[in-house]
């Protein structure tokens, strides 16, 4: 079975479908005959930041979700920025802290009030 993310006009994830193997390799245009819609890209369900569970390519960077945006420069999903703070890491499009998790085996929560990590209680 293959993935496809239907997206806006502002490239916005608004739905992710799974469609028969027999329609995959036409399937962005499967999607759009079907659906009669549009905008559609394939994502692939094995895929987080940037590398495939199987070892397979790495389609997208990551597996579409609802919400998250598709950037075509970097042919890549991008889920939702959480923190305003945070910084997109564009080998893995995912979004993180300008100052790293301590690594000292504790609990943390991101304060952006602070633009720091909080010993989570």
């Amino acid at each position: 079975m293959a993935h496809f993310a239907e997206l806006d006009e502002n490239n916005i994830v608004l739905r992710v479908v799974v469609v028969s193997d027999a329609n995959e390799s036409d399937g962005e245009n499967w999607c759009r005959n079907f659906f009669g819609t549009n905008n559609w890209k394939q994502t692939s369900y094995n895929t987080n930041m940037g590398v495939h569970s199987d070892g397979d390519f790495a389609r997208r960077k990551n597996y579409a979700g609802v919400g998250f945006s598709y950037d075509p420069t970097l042919d890549a999903f991008i889920p939702p920025k959480v923190h305003a703070s945070w910084i997109l890491n564009t080998g893995t499009c995912h979004y993180e802290a300008p100052i790293p998790l301590p690594g000292d085996g504790r609990d943390y929560d991101w304060n952006e009030s602070t633009g720091a990590w909080d010993v989570r209680t």
